[in-house]
């Protein structure tokens, strides 16, 4: 029997010669049917082409330009009269309203002349089924095709949107929640194809503006192309935008860290860990996890970015070594080293990522930590200290302790939290919820402090949550402060959008971190509380003002990840088990050998005893 192009294929990826370039080869299917079936629900499809990749087994210095081609198009056959109008990525099509009860109707009805009264917990408990049932069919809807397989969600699907930007794009960070919310539902397919598809889209040797970003980012997005090549064909290309496209030009760090983040993740709830184990995800982890660990300039364990380059896309002063990569880096690598296949050639590749993670527990732990007494501590600091044992290791001047900081911090020494931001000189006060929630989540702070870091929240309730959870940073940038640091930015003005505004996103994270620490009581008011208004303002990406009172003032509606967030952190709640395989231990190991410092070179070895002080509450 003659063997198939996808065997052949495979064959040629795990025997490449060494002397020869690497050879894309594009592949295409034609479909000469369209899916009767309902194009908003996602199904199991039973006889799927198998995937081919044209990957080499191992991470080579040398990659030839061609692979930037691996995203190669595909034939369909549709109907011409389609136009540019493509119902089944869900756009332009009009979302489904729920009709809402009439308020005569919440707490009495009218019997054969008799008043009687309704059962009010019956009738919020259809409310809330009603509400799930809507979000559940809007992010049906905004589904993206592929050639007839799910491949994602686009970041938002207004039908009354006429400048969607590049909403109407799949992003990776964005998917996430969607994808969560899909795994625990039972419908794992469009989730594999998410993470085969833009492994495909992988960059080899991307260049921006005739700039290398570095072999192994991920895209921060792609959109599903069409054009017209017969009267009863059309070809669909993935485009990924690697942020040449982007606004201010940053390439997202973020992304492949949240791919091998969800990688785990399926594998953990679908018990499939084939995905995994093959050539071509091996090859794709590994190449992030280089790009992420290459060798630098930086004296800190920590990952240096610029500003821009995650959830916070935009100028807010949070270059340097921002909170939220840190937790996700950690959570990367530790998922990684979950996953990688041990053999010759990943050995020192595992070592390394296991002194990393050494080294990134103890440097946050100790240096990035504030609580009451570590604040008035570094308020007494002594400056220009030069010696191994200095106390103030950073340089931090106590004029840094902002009043707001002193006056905000709670007197109870329960309650602490991770700053934003450590680097020489430089100690960012502010508090970025989602860095410390995956600080918790990632088990990146001990158990004492992510207790604490919840205790604060509880504890400045009407600030971080408000009227509609959760403020993406806290205080906002205001006055002077904003103009130097955002450059005036109009749409991060004080509190609103990364300045300060509210995200309902962070649901499900907040929720995934509040079961973790055995604490479901703080998500569930969270989740009631964005629940009464979602609905009703139309599934807005952010809110407004200080207590997030009003929705964005140029917030988009129908955001996917808001809708998406919701149903996860709902899912969460309903089914806690599921969090342990979202979440990761602390893991001991890690704390029994520090490698921050060198003992040969006349340096002292870092203490662990600290750190392990801590584990028990």
């Amino acid at each position: 029997m003659r063997p198939s192009k996808c065997i052949l294929r495979a064959f040629t990826r795990l025997s490449p010669s060494r002397n020869a370039a690497f050879q894309p080869h594009p592949y295409r299917c034609i479909n000469q049917n369209i899916n009767s079936q309902d194009p908003y629900r996602i199904i199991k499809l039973r006889n799927v082409v198998p995937f081919c990749t044209n990957r080499p087994s191992s991470v080579t210095p040398q990659v030839a330009s061609e692979a930037r081609n691996v995203s190669a198009s595909r034939t369909c056959t549709k109907d011409p009269t389609l136009g540019q109008t493509i119902p089944k990525n869900g756009f332009n099509v009009k979302p489904l309203t729920v009709e809402r009860l009439e308020e005569d109707e919440k707490d009495e009805e009218v019997v054969d002349g008799d008043v009687r009264n309704i059962d009010k917990e019956g009738l919020e408990s259809v409310r809330r089924k009603e509400i799930e049932e809507e979000a559940w069919k809007l992010l049906r809807q905004s589904v993206v095709t592929y050639c007839d397989s799910p491949v994602g969600t686009m970041a938002a699907n207004d039908p009354t949107d006429t400048a969607p930007l590049n909403y109407d794009q799949v992003f990776v960070r964005d998917f996430v929640p969607s994808a969560l919310a899909f795994l625990m539902k039972g419908e794992s397919d469009i989730v594999r194809n998410f993470l085969l598809y833009t492994l495909q889209l992988q960059s080899w040797e991307k260049t921006v503006d005739c700039y290398s970003p570095g072999q192994g980012l991920m895209p921060a997005s792609f959109k599903v192309r069409i054009s017209h090549l017969e009267e009863d064909k059309f070809e669909e290309v993935l485009d990924p935008d690697f942020g040449e496209s982007a606004i201010g030009r940053v390439a997202p760090v973020d992304s492949g860290l949240w791919w091998i983040i969800l990688l785990r993740a399926y594998g953990k709830i679908t018990g499939d860990y084939s995905l995994q184990e093959r050539v071509d995800v091996q090859t794709g982890i590994k190449m992030i996890a280089n790009l992420c660990l290459a060798d630098g300039f930086d004296m800190f364990p920590t990952l240096l970015v610029t500003d821009g380059s995650c959830m916070i896309d935009r100028r807010m002063g949070i270059h340097g070594h921002p909170l939220e990569i840190q937790a996700l880096f950690y959570s990367a690598l530790r998922s990684s080293r979950e996953m990688i296949t041990i053999n010759d050639s990943s050995k020192n590749l595992v070592r390394t990522i296991n002194n990393r993670l050494s080294a990134i527990s103890f440097h946050i732990r100790e240096n990035y930590w504030v609580d009451k007494g570590k604040i008035n501590e570094i308020y007494r600091y002594k400056t220009e200290e030069y010696s191994t044992d200095a106390t103030n290791k950073f340089n931090i001047y106590p004029d840094q302790v902002s009043p707001w900081l002193m006056d905000w911090i709670p007197e109870n020494h329960r309650c602490g939290f991770l700053v934003g931001n450590l680097q020489p000189a430089h100690m960012d006060f502010r508090f970025f919820t989602l860095g410390n929630i995956w600080s918790i989540v990632s088990s990146l702070g001990t158990p004492r402090q992510n207790q604490a870091i919840l205790n604060l929240i509880e504890e400045k309730w009407d600030d971080l949550i408000g009227h509609m959870p959760l403020k993406i940073c806290f205080p906002a940038l205001e006055s002077s402060e904003w103009h130097i640091i955002t450059g005036s930015d109009p749409k991060n003005t004080p509190w609103s959008y990364h300045n300060g505004g509210s995200w309902p996103t962070l649901l499900w994270q907040f929720t995934l971190a509040c079961i973790k620490m055995g604490r479901p009581e703080l998500a569930e008011k969270a989740v009631k509380l964005a629940e009464k208004r979602l609905q009703a303002d139309r599934w807005p990406e952010y809110y407004d003002t200080r207590d997030g009172k009003f929705i964005g003032k140029k917030s988009r509606l129908y955001q996917t990840w808001t809708i998406a967030g919701f149903l996860t952190a709902k899912q969460l709640l309903q089914n806690p088990e599921m969090a342990t395989s979202l979440s990761w231990e602390e893991d001991l190991e890690l704390l029994e050998t520090c490698v921050c410092v060198l003992t040969k070179s006349g340096r002292k070895s870092c203490s662990r005893a600290a750190a392990k002080s801590q584990i028990l509450i």
